[in-house]
């Protein structure tokens, strides 16, 4: 059976919602297992939001269901205010929900150029995907003709964004955006995130590492074991709520 076969397609989202993304009281199994408790997060039209927790705690999986890759099992999906609940990723995808998963996900034997002329089949024109890329990532312009499969780290997470903002998304989800990188990279990436917020895409970012996004995070929410232990401002987030109870550490 087809993912559009078991509900209808979302409607065009709407960016002046309040709201562009809402989990409301979720619930997802891994067959018998429930990994997710009912957790109720909420993404500002805007805004960035951290999702932020030890491994374990059930931020990829959050992702997952966000995105459609995962049924919800309990509660529902919104995207602007519809209810998406049960619909699949290609639909959501179309919506305007993109998501870079951890590990960046570029074809390595690719250039940059190629591998971003393959969200041309989107109907963006070809050359509005690499001027754009180019001008809000200008170290990707400097390698075009380079293989994905050479570029350092922080460069094929540069790539993965630019190649999912070409999709114009109204929410982009980042998966661990900070693994494996220099903080100086972190930093610089994380300058970008700012960028696109303000350009009216909404982030939700999942984290480990808090100090990483948080500087320039909207909203945070904190997550462990499954369940949203903590919401609110980020400016709001305690320190030592971090350190002691879930990052396990400074």
């Amino acid at each position: 059976m087809s993912e559009s076969s078991t509900a209808s397609p979302p409607p065009t989202a709407d960016t002046t919602s309040p709201t562009i993304l809402a989990l409301r009281d979720v619930r997802a199994a891994y067959g018998s297992i429930e990994v997710l408790h009912g957790i109720t997060i909420e993404v500002p039209t805007g805004s960035v939001v951290a999702l932020l927790g030890p491994n374990g705690a059930g931020k990829t999986t959050t992702i997952s269901v966000a995105s459609g890759l995962m049924p919800v099992t309990g509660g529902a999906l919104e995207i602007a205010g519809q209810d998406v609940t049960g619909v699949g990723a290609t639909e959501l995808a179309r919506a305007g929900v993109c998501t870079v998963p951890e590990g960046r996900g570029v074809f390595p034997n690719l250039t940059i150029t190629e591998n971003l002329l393959m969200a041309s089949y989107t109907g963006v024109e070809r050359n509005e995907i690499r001027d754009l890329a180019f001008a809000r990532f200008p170290r990707l312009a400097e390698r075009r003709d380079q293989l994905a499969g050479t570029l350092s780290g922080g460069e094929q997470q540069m790539l993965a964004m630019a190649r999912a903002l070409s999709t114009d998304p109204v929410i982009l989800m980042l998966d661990e955006l900070s693994m494996g990188l220099a903080p100086k990279i972190v930093g610089q990436l994380y300058e970008q995130v700012a960028a696109i917020a303000a350009d009216g895409v909404s982030v939700l970012v999942v984290e480990q590492f808090a100090r990483s996004v948080l500087g320039v995070a909207d909203h945070a929410v904190v997550m462990a074991h499954g369940t949203v232990q903590w919401s609110g401002a980020a400016n709001d987030l305690d320190e030592d709520l971090l350190t002691s109870t879930y990052l396990g550490g400074p």
